[in-house]
């Protein structure tokens, strides 16, 4: 079993615990959707920041996800019905 050479000093022993004394910063409301953000951050949620549309949100993103999707879907059965059609 390995065995420390040394003696480990009060101050780097301490150092493992200088970080649990730190506290949860303060977050603000998005003014578009009223959800928790960071400080000076842009909202992840709907991609606001002081009023303006800066990113593509997350709303959007599951939005354009679902329309594709939709999309998809109905290109498959467009096909699939072709394939019926020839068949026949």
């Amino acid at each position: 079993m390995g065995v420390p050479k040394r003696k480990r000093s009060k101050a780097r022993r301490d150092k493992r615990f200088a970080n649990k004394g730190l506290k949860i910063g303060a977050g603000a409301l998005c003014q578009n959707c009223k959800e928790s953000v960071a400080q000076h951050a842009a909202c992840g949620n709907c991609g606001h920041y002081k009023g303006k549309k800066v990113i593509v949100g997350r709303l959007e993103r599951t939005m354009k996800r679902d329309a594709a999707r939709k999309a998809q879907e109905q290109r498959k059965k467009g096909a699939a019905a072709d394939q019926e059609a020839k068949q026949e």
